[in-house]
């Protein structure tokens, strides 16, 4: 809602792909949980769309598969996924806050 506000776009009649930014990343359903985090990592990303074949089967957070690493792995993550947004001049900020220097 709030992006759709801030565009100046109309809640009643915006479409989701209105907001799209690029291309969706997804997983396969299955995907380990190691590839999982390395393509969270490297899209820096928290939540993933599952897809099997053509059909989405669900969305896969960081906070489940954490718990199916080692709390080294989830930590590095983590950090690697928050690194950028404690570089925001207005930290702590979101992910799409435009305070990035």
């Amino acid at each position: 809602m709030v992006k759709v506000l801030a565009a100046g776009k109309d809640p009643k009649t915006c479409r989701a792909g209105e907001l799209a930014q690029g291309e969706a990343v997804t997983v396969g359903a299955d995907h380990g949980a190691r590839e999982i985090l390395r393509t969270m990592a490297s899209h820096k990303v928290r939540r993933l769309p599952v897809i099997d074949g053509h059909k989405l089967v669900g969305i896969v957070a960081l906070a489940e598969v954490a718990k199916t690493v080692p709390d080294a792995t989830a930590g590095d993550l983590l950090e690697s996924l928050t690194s950028d947004w404690r570089r925001c001049r207005r930290y702590p900020c979101r992910p799409s806050c435009e305070g990035m220097s």
